[in-house]
């Protein structure tokens, strides 16, 4: 079986977002025509600048909420890698309409044109979110709980309405259960910043990072070089039981806050020495936020061959690397 996506055709939706992005750098580099569908609302300019002058890279302005804009986007692709959303759990507490209107029509939206379109699969960001208040550990995929925030119930709606196309129309999707997902190009401004880069541009610039809550909440946080690799698998998995499901996409670990901070120190010395007289703040824990998260990646290993290549720390000082460079 084919491990990376090479000289086919793919549309990357929310291709000028921090995981979007990323994959439209690797995919162009593995000779395939990329689409790219994105209005800039939490997207980057620069981050698909330099793709502009490929000539096997297409940019469309557009909106997944326009259905008109999804089916132009789809003309002529074999896949569909869905990464448009609005994420961000306090994001969606604050304006829960939007959240609904991008994350489930928008997904509808671009489902039934890959449908329309006769797309061979449509792959799609699902979200760890979607265990809500299950308190097992680690997350296995077919145990979840009740979502805890709009945006976890837009995501969990995302693979319902997978599903029923697979089984009503007979198209192809996967969903890939995104566990707290950093890396290089992950936005470090605004609001609703992930932690990571929030707290590496804090201790940057000198200034203590915020811990949300007492620093003993745990993700398992996932490098984006893993996310990269399990969307190819999932796209070109030939194996008829891999299809029409969800997968955990993480490394199989958990970290709690103080911990991240530790270590986040430990490679940010290398730059700054001085980042080691920083004492971290603590703040209110957030609403919505589900205390610890941990998955079992048995099922993508099984089914997808998933082998994450970066462990959280070796994805760790590759981010603070790119970081340190990109905020100096």
């Amino acid at each position: 079986m084919k491990r990376i996506l090479s000289g086919t055709s793919v549309l990357v939706t929310g291709g000028a977002g921090f995981i979007g992005s990323n994959l439209i750098e690797r995919l162009l580099e593995q000779d395939n025509k990329v689409v790219c569908l994105d209005n800039f609302s939490t997207g980057k300019r620069e981050n698909v600048s330099s793709f502009l002058n490929n000539p096997n890279f297409q940019l469309i302005e557009g909106d997944i909420r326009n259905p008109e804009d999804c089916q132009k986007a789809v003309e002529g692709v074999e896949f569909v890698l869905h990464q448009a959303a609005l994420g961000s759990v306090p994001r969606s507490i604050n304006d829960p309409k939007t959240t609904n209107d991008v994350n489930i029509t928008g997904f509808l939206n671009m489902l039934t044109a890959a449908k329309d379109a006769g797309v061979r699969r449509f792959v799609y960001a699902a979200s760890s979110s979607t265990y809500g208040d299950h308190p097992g550990l680690p997350k296995v995929e077919d145990r979840i709980g009740n979502p805890m925030s709009p945006y976890a119930i837009t995501k969990y709606v995302n693979e319902l309405y997978a599903k029923v196309f697979s089984d009503i129309y007979g198209i192809e999707t996967i969903g890939l259960r995104y566990f707290n997902v950093f890396g290089r190009k992950q936005d470090a401004e605004g609001a609703y910043a992930a932690v990571i880069p929030k707290f590496v541009k804090a201790m940057i610039k000198g200034e203590s990072p915020v811990i949300n809550g007492d620093g003993y909440n745990s993700r398992d946080f996932t490098y984006i070089d893993n996310i990269i690799q399990v969307n190819q698998l999932a796209a070109l998995t030939e194996n008829p039981d891999a299809v029409n499901t969800v997968y955990n996409v993480a490394c199989g670990e958990n970290t709690n806050l103080n911990e991240l901070y530790e270590i986040l120190v430990k490679y940010l010395e290398e730059f700054e020495p001085e980042v080691k007289s920083l004492k971290a703040s603590y703040g209110p824990p957030r609403q919505g936020d589900v205390k610890h998260s941990l998955a079992s990646i048995d099922k993508a290993k099984e089914l997808l061959g998933y082998q994450p290549s970066h462990t959280f720390e070796e994805g760790i000082r590759e981010s603070v690397h790119w970081y340190w460079k990109y905020l100096n």
